[in-house]
């Protein structure tokens, strides 16, 4: 395995420790001695407490706060090796090697400004010293900086031409700048300086398999497990080749491999269910649908597809149920009605059939003539199968940061978008220490709850309000049906606008598009229609987010000391265009800008295209206008964790759990406890 950049400049960090203090006063390089050599030989406690012995009485000594910090670091207590590297520098300003680990250290809670900071500082006062430019561009690469990284590891290879962890690192850089030629020759080079360190086999495999280079990739994944057997990545991937091949039994056995090593990546579980089916081991195959089930029950794609296994054992009443849950998660989905069609009349029952062949047919042609987006479209088109393979990190599920692994667990989301909607009358809101109010936001709902058509609401006592998370029971999504056919023909603004919300509410988004495109050709100058519109294009988008999208590869992060850098492995996944939802929500903060709500949207809708420094900013917009709005606090907690502030990440948690949003305190345990 590599050696961590951090270790190793520990081992040189100490050794010219011993050439300083050979001069110090006789006592004090005894202290010296044992502290270093107990860190080379990873006793930390040990060695903070000999420090201890020495800072006691010796204030003034930064060597010894260096150390220390080193030994504090090394235990993951990163605030205190932050505030050791600190006490060096106040003692001494102008002590290189506490600005590089103060940085180091800095970028590891997050804190990519500062570390930046102390780059630049040790920089100017050793600029030959090279170990700080490889560092350095790690930070940048971990910040997205990618140019600035290439730069950085660069030079730091012009004097150090064969270190592979560099080259490896620049590499991946290479591959977020979209240069597969200089990644290659990296990668090529990192292998030839070395040939018997594995991570230079699975970065060139990855990228061949990417590019389907199949035998090439297989080759190169072969050989780096030949050289470290416990890389699930390396299975996972050359299984995916193997499918490519057509060599079933051969990729079905690296499946197994790579659950064996990573029990918890329901994808694996996914891809080898989707291989069973395939070649024909079917209750095998469901069994595993029935682990991703498990893991993943909000996932329409599961339920789908193991109703078509189900089939094919003579389940037919298991593959209804399948295909009702599939509904249920969707109702627009036209394949599922098609699918439980031609079940339902195998079983004779063919009223059931008839309508659901109806509501299928109804659907595809509302899908073709009401959307104009291709990316929409390509849903209304009944032959499609969503049995594709999954990549290893890929976006299973709606509205998930997945691709955070390592620390960050995977049923991590982002608080979902508000909208205008209706609320059963028992709802209890989560949180509100000062309920937001907003003289506008008040008439325009007035406006609705007034109109004729809302009455039958207003009798059963539900409000029409904003909403993250409307809940629907059995009742009342019964109600909405009948109110819909009741009231098939409006006119009004109002009266198309609640017709967009129950179709929302039902999730027939392409139909809830329709009305609020009626109620916007009424009144062009309300912004509650250009909320909902967008928010309703952005909950369609996640839901062809789950079925598409996933079939992208993936780069592994840069070599270095943190694990963290995984994190960075998401940048080359699926985006969808998220512009139409984007320009409504826009439109919605012009013509209301007080409403914080309109903001906190538009920081869903850049985070999932992948503008995360552009959520971060309506995030703290939202939180300008209301600084109780829990949801925008965790939502900027997550995409700060996301970019690595992870400091900062936690308070916006730590703060959102204050205001009551219970969901933040099992987030914090999971991304800022066990990392601190």
């Amino acid at each position: 395995m590599k050696r961590l950049l951090f270790l190793g400049l520990v081992v040189v960090a100490v050794a010219l420790h011993g050439i300083d203090t050979a001069r110090a006063q006789l006592n004090k390089p005894y202290f010296f001695y044992k502290g270093r050599e107990l860190i080379l030989n990873g006793d930390y406690r040990t060695a903070i407490e000999m420090l201890n012995l020495l800072l006691r009485t010796e204030t003034k000594e930064y060597e010894g706060y260096f150390l220390r910090g080193v030994a504090k670091y090394n235990l993951d207590d990163l605030l205190g090796a932050e505030a050791d590297f600190s006490s060096a520098i106040a003692v001494n300003p102008v002590y290189t090697m506490a600005y590089q680990y103060r940085a180091i250290t800095r970028s590891r809670l997050g804190n990519y400004n500062d570390a930046l900071k102390d780059y630049q500082y040790a920089v100017e006062l050793r600029p030959n010293l090279m170990a700080t430019y490889y560092s350095r561009g790690v930070t940048y690469f971990l910040s997205q900086q990618f140019e600035k990284a290439v730069d950085d590891f660069s030079r730091y290879l012009r004097s150090t031409p064969a270190d592979i962890n560099a080259l490896t690192n620049r590499g991946t850089c290479y591959l977020y700048l979209k240069d597969t030629t200089r990644a290659y020759a990296d990668f090529n080079r990192a292998i030839d300086i070395n040939p018997h360190e594995p991570d230079g086999y699975v970065r060139r495999g990855l990228l061949e398999v990417a590019q389907k280079q199949n035998e090439a990739g297989i080759r190169d994944l072969t050989k780096a497990l030949e050289l470290d057997s416990t890389q699930s990545v390396a299975y996972f991937y050359r299984a995916y080749a193997y499918v490519a091949e057509e060599q079933p039994m051969l990729a079905l056995a690296d499946f197994d491999r790579a659950i064996a090593y990573d029990s918890s990546n329901s994808v694996t579980y996914f891809n080898r269910a989707i291989l069973r089916s395939q070649i024909g081991d079917y209750n095998r195959a469901i069994e595993d649908y029935d682990r991703v089930a498990m893991y993943n029950p909000g996932n329409v794609l599961v339920f789908y597809n193991r109703a078509s296994v189900k089939i094919q054992v003579g389940d037919y009443r298991g593959a209804i149920e399948d295909y009702t849950r599939a509904i249920e998660l969707y109702p627009d989905f036209a394949n599922a009605y098609l699918f439980r069609s031609q079940l339902k009349a195998a079983l004779r029952d063919f009223r059931g059939a008839e309508s659901d062949r109806r509501i299928a047919e109804a659907k595809i042609e509302e899908y073709r003539q009401k959307l104009t987006d291709s990316t929409f479209l390509s849903y209304a088109d009944t032959s499609r199968q969503f049995n594709k393979l999954l990549s290893f990190d890929a976006d299973f599920g709606n509205n998930e940061l997945r691709s955070m692994r390592g620390d960050i667990r995977k049923n991590v989301r982002l608080m979902p978008v508000f909208r205008i909607t209706l609320t059963a009358p028992d709802t209890v809101e989560r949180y509100n220490p000062r309920e937001y109010r907003n003289a506008r936001l008040d008439h325009y709902l007035e406006m609705l709850a007034s109109a004729e058509a809302a009455a039958p609401w207003q009798r059963y006592g539900i409000p029409v309000g904003l909403a993250c998370h409307p809940a629907v029971s059995g009742w009342m999504a019964d109600s909405l049906i009948r109110w819909d056919a009741a009231n098939d023909g409006p006119v009004s603004w109002e009266e198309n606008f609640l017709k967009g919300v129950t179709q929302s509410l039902l999730k027939q988004y392409a139909s809830a598009l329709s009305y609020y495109r009626r109620a916007a050709r009424v009144t062009d100058d309300n912004p509650l229609i250009f909320l909902n519109r967008g928010a309703a294009q952005a909950e369609m988008i996640e839901f062809i987010a789950s079925l598409e999208g996933n079939n992208v590869m993936q780069q592994v992060a840069v070599q270095t000391d943190d694990p963290a850098a995984r994190l960075l492995q998401s940048q080359n996944r699926q985006t969808y265009d998220y512009s139409e939802a984007i320009a409504d929500t826009r439109r919605a903060i012009e013509l209301m800008p007080e409403l914080p709500q309109a903001y906190y949207n538009l920081g869903n809708m850049l985070c999932l295209s992948g503008d995360l420094p552009g959520a971060f900013e309506q995030y703290t917009r939202a939180i300008e206008r209301f600084p109780y709005f829990a949801e925008a606090y965790y939502n900027r907690g997550l995409v700060q964790i996301f970019m690595q502030d992870t400091q900062k990440g936690c308070l916006d948690l730590s703060k959102a759990g204050e205001l009551g949003l219970v969901e933040a305190y099992e987030v914090l345990k999971q991304l800022c406890i066990k990392r601190q």
